[in-house]
């Protein structure tokens, strides 16, 4: 089915890095979501002032915040499922999508070949590219019952750990190598002065 005709898409309203302070309403600058935040998340990493964030747009816990704009093709459409417990204010280069949908199933489709093949399709490109909310509405996606959805995000939630956990232990035995070679190399190249 098409996003439009399972939920609704808003899009965000500006402000830019300078409005950014230490504590206050939680926020997502589009720029944000390459750098900062991964499939889905439960805490901002940025804030506004309250007086500010309450004359822009939020998404709501269980919404799925898609890129509207991008330098690249391949960068519009990055998601993430916010699963915090507040809203959360987005920048206007950022949609707020919600829906019945598992918001992670969402965030988890968003990173399909299918899904940038949708896209790709409705992007427009000048100096930037972007999608509008109404391209943004026409893709379609698999939407099975709940359950089902809940299951998929379960499976894909395991192989992340999986591949996280095995980043992990191969950028361990990557240190481990190394601290051998310098080892051995230090030893193998140092040679005593001949008196």
């Amino acid at each position: 089915m098409a996003l439009g005709d399972l939920g609704s898409i808003t899009r965000g309203r500006r402000f830019v890095k300078a409005d950014m302070v230490e504590s206050g309403s939680p926020c997502i600058h589009y720029g944000e979501l390459y750098t900062k935040y991964g499939t889905w998340a439960t805490k901002a990493y940025s804030y506004l002032e309250p007086a500010l964030a309450s004359r822009l747009r939020v998404a709501k816990p269980g919404d799925v915040i898609f890129v509207s704009t991008g330098e690249t093709i391949e960068d519009i459409g990055k998601a993430v499922a916010w699963l915090g417990g507040e809203d959360i204010v987005i920048h206007d280069a950022l949609y707020a999508f919600r829906s019945d949908l598992d918001p992670k199933y969402v965030a988890y489709f968003s990173q399909t070949r299918e899904f940038h093949a949708q896209i790709r399709r409705n992007i427009s490109s000048s100096k930037v590219s972007a999608i509008s909310p109404e391209n943004l509405a026409k893709v379609r996606i698999p939407a099975p019952p709940l359950e089902i959805q809940h299951e998929v995000v379960r499976v894909l939630d395991r192989l992340a750990e999986l591949e996280a956990n095995l980043r992990l232990e191969l950028e361990a035995e990557l240190v481990a190598r190394r601290l051998q070679y310098e080892h051995y190399r230090d030893r193998l190249l140092t040679f005593e002065e001949l008196a």
